[in-house]
């Protein structure tokens, strides 16, 4: 008998994604945790239509954050967690069946994700090595790590994998991609700053074109085509972009100090 499983899907303004995530994963949710963090569309209107839904409401600070305050509100031992740009396919589903149904042999699993840029699936470079904590005992994993890309730590060490991996359609245009650079480069720039650090011309130079060399020449992105040159060029811009914003931080000057205006000054102008 399979133990019951509770799926977690965080998701704010998820209306294009929400209904082929949920039902990728139907069939094996005992119940449908919807996390949303202050949707403006009709998301929530949307995922009120499967009965195994339950909503919670909160506003988002950080990934982390979030997930680790809604995993306690499953009502089930066994948590899955499945964003909304994600699918969990019918083999990825009947391995998760089989292993609750013949007892865990571990507190959490691996799954492993086929990632793809604007439809286009990347069998190469960073993203074919893109595994995640997904599946776990409910009070035995958190998240932990920094900015927006930490990962669910589990209490006893107990961690397997499963074979079968799930589909990612991280980002389908670059007005969505952008969005999340900025929100995952302005986090991870601010925490940087908090702990005191600083750049160099090392990271601002080296560390971004070593990321593309290593991404499109040494894991083979360059097979992937013009997708692949894309998504190097990117994961360096990435780098270079994290730390641009640190050192907006601590050396950007602001246009009031370097043209301070004068209420006096301006009095005078319209004076004249």
């Amino acid at each position: 008998m399979k133990q019951p499983l509770t799926v977690l899907v965080p998701c704010k303004d998820e209306s294009q994604n929400i209904c082929a995530c949920i039902e990728s994963f139907y069939e094996i949710a005992d119940e449908i945790l919807i996390a949303d963090s202050g949707s403006t569309d009709n998301t929530l209107e949307l995922v009120r239509r499967y009965d195994k839904v339950r909503v919670v409401e909160r506003e988002y600070r950080t990934s982390g954050d979030f997930k680790n305050w809604a995993i306690p509100l499953a009502s089930h031992e066994w948590v899955l967690i499945v964003d909304a740009d994600e699918r969990i396919t019918p083999e990825l589903c009947r391995e998760i069946v089989d292993e609750l149904s013949r007892g865990a042999a571990f507190d959490g699993y691996w799954i492993y994700r086929d990632n793809h840029f604007m439809g286009h699936r990347l069998n190469y470079g960073d993203a074919r090595r893109d595994g995640v904590i997904r599946l776990f005992q409910r009070d035995k994993g958190r998240y932990e790590g920094p900015s927006d890309h930490g990962e669910v730590k589990i209490s006893t060490g107990k961690v397997g994998r499963l074979e079968n991996r799930m589909t990612h359609y991280s980002v389908w245009d670059y007005d969505q991609l952008f969005e999340k650079y900025h929100r995952y480069t302005t986090l991870q720039a601010h925490q940087w700053y908090e702990q005191g650090r600083d750049t160099s011309y090392f990271k601002l130079l080296v560390r971004p074109a070593f990321r593309f060399f290593r991404e499109f020449i040494l894991q083979g992105a360059i097979l992937d085509g013009k997708a692949g040159l894309q998504t190097s060029w990117l994961a360096a811009f990435y780098c270079f972009s994290k730390q641009a914003r640190l050192w907006e931080l601590k050396h950007g000057k602001t246009q009031e100090e370097i043209e301070p205006q004068s209420g006096g000054n301006q009095e005078r102008r319209r004076a004249a």
